[in-house]
């Protein structure tokens, strides 16, 4: 058979096909399996998966080789913040789906090639611009769709294809001084999302909403709203508990085998002045378990009670199991360390991150702390614990049994401002003035909940954690991101990118491991050197 030639122009018009089909935009469309057991390509829910413990199985890079760890690409990421474009910092973690990075600022939202990082699309929300713009923790992406909150008060769904718009639902009030800043979850068909604020003496919630229209399911309110509520016999009256506070900042995490979401709350309202609201002030200051499909409290765990120094307790709760049973542990900004129980909430640990803790005095018979009174904030001033962690995610290692988490030695000088027999807002201050002993990686034992090994970060902000089957946890420190020994703490690589905003991830890509995170208003790649 006589062959016949393909015309030129055949062939570049087949061409022109293929290039555009390559041009498209990545198909995405993410299922409740795909979030419930994450494939080391994606990286889907905020934490990596449901369990907060921001581990990798993926080995390629280890503590062998991660000192040949090299620049992949880096982009920078610049933000409308209606008045012009400028440098982002990316504080939340980004999603990770068939390729595309999908990350966030206050107004705006992006996706990237995770592979060469191109911007595939940018979205500004330019509605309204209210609200406080301290930052943005990030997405949740279901099917094909991505959400985000804005600063004032929208949940925002976008194709996640190409950034459209599809629908926004205001969901709080920036009249009332609420903001969004929260990263949504997904958890089966609903959309779990909190609120948050702070000087307001208003009531803190967590809401499930709709994954189609935004539509309010179910709210939790963090204090009693109403006579009968549990825990209005922890305040004064119902008019300071409806007022109370405890701001709902942190993603949930998630035990699908149980159904329960752990939320974290807020402190209570007024803030340092404590004098009109005397009690444990439930339910701030705490770690709650929620039932997923109806927002009724299974119980609670108190790691702050009747705070007086603005130390909230919206750390990020890590679940896992040892020995057939299941835990959930979390480091609070307090000092606290604890491990529980995460089916009933009862201690099995109480601990603290720093050698010594000044808001409390030793726990009681539940393991909840006791406040010290020699640490309430006065007219003069008296000494306590100063932020000992905050928002920043941690991590577990199933492999070393170790609780990763960075945390500042630090004390402060609080104090009161307004003496009157009803404080409201910020009715008092502190924090500065006092001593430092630096910033420090720690690694806590769960099981006995002692210091394992603590190293001093030197310069590149305060990061997220990341810890990886390659017994490694990356985070910041030595003027970038770095990588350290999961085991002893070793420094064994330095990028020296500058500051470090965001939780690093990891993911598997073309058969490379790459690590990424976002630094003085860049995203940043590392890949092996190979």
């Amino acid at each position: 058979m006589k062959k016949r030639s393909i015309p030129i122009v055949v062939l570049l018009a087949l061409a022109g096909v293929l290039t555009a089909l390559h041009a498209q935009a990545p198909r995405i469309d993410v299922t409740n399996a795909m979030i419930l057991h994450p494939a080391p390509d994606t990286w889907p829910v905020y934490n990596g998966d449901y369990s907060g413990k921001r581990f990798s199985t993926l080995t390629k890079i280890d503590d062998k080789n991660v000192k040949n760890l090299s620049l992949a690409w880096t982009t920078a990421v610049s933000a409308d913040g209606g008045g012009g474009f400028g440098g982002a910092s990316v504080k939340g973690t980004p999603l990770l789906v068939n390729g595309t990075l999908f990350f966030t600022a206050p107004d705006n939202a992006w996706a990237m090639d995770a592979r060469t990082g191109r911007e595939l699309w940018h979205y500004v929300w330019t509605r309204n611009r209210g609200g406080i713009h301290i930052g943005n923790r990030g997405v949740a992406i279901y099917h094909d769709t991505l959400y985000f909150v804005t600063p004032d008060c929208n949940l925002v769904a976008l194709e996640a294809a190409t950034g459209k718009e599809k629908w926004f639902k205001s969901y709080c009030s920036t009249e009332e001084m609420y903001y969004g800043s929260v990263a949504p979850t997904v958890v089966k068909d609903k959309l779990i999302v909190g609120v948050s604020g702070d000087d307001l003496d208003m009531p803190a919630f967590l809401d499930a909403r709709s994954l189609d229209n935004g539509d309010l399911i179910w709210r939790w309110y963090v204090t009693p709203q109403k006579v009968g509520d549990p825990g209005l016999d922890t305040w004064p009256n119902l008019d300071m508990a409806q007022h109370g506070g405890g701001m709902t900042w942190q993603p949930i995490t998630y035990d699908s085998d149980l159904n329960l979401i752990y939320v974290s709350t807020g402190n209570p309202q007024p803030v340092i002045a404590a004098k009109d609201r005397p009690g444990a002030n439930l339910f701030t200051a705490s770690l709650v378990a929620l039932d997923p499909d109806t927002g009724k409290m299974k119980w609670y765990f108190q790691t702050s009670p009747h705070d007086t120094h603005d130390e909230d307790s919206t750390q990020v709760p890590v679940l896992f199991d040892s020995g057939g049973s299941h835990y959930v542990a979390q480091a609070l900004r307090s000092g606290g360390f604890f491990v529980l129980d995460r089916t009933n909430g009862k201690a099995v640990v109480s601990s603290s991150i720093i050698k010594d803790v000044k808001n409390f005095s030793g726990f009681d018979a539940k393991g909840e702390p006791i406040p010290n009174p020699a640490s309430f904030p006065s007219p003069n001033g008296a000494i306590a614990t100063n932020s000992a962690t905050n928002w920043y995610p941690p991590s577990y290692s199933p492999l070393t049994g170790l609780f990763y988490v960075n945390a500042t030695r630090s004390l402060g000088i609080y104090y009161v401002y307004d003496l009157s027999d009803s404080p409201m807002g910020w009715a008092g201050g502190g924090g500065g003035g006092g001593a430092s002993d630096g910033e420090v990686l720690e690694a806590m034992d769960v099981k006995t909940g002692k210091i394992k090994w603590a190293v001093p970060r030197y310069g590149g902000g305060t990061s997220g954690l990341l810890s990886t089957a390659g017994n490694l946890v990356f985070g910041s420190g030595s003027g970038g991101l770095a990588a350290y020994n999961a085991a002893t703490g070793e420094v064994l690589w330095a990028s020296r990118i500058g500051n470090v905003s965001n939780g690093p991830i990891t993911y598997l890509l073309d058969g490379r491991q790459y690590v990424l995170v976002s630094a003085d208003g860049r995203m940043w790649a590392f890949v092996m050197n190979e």
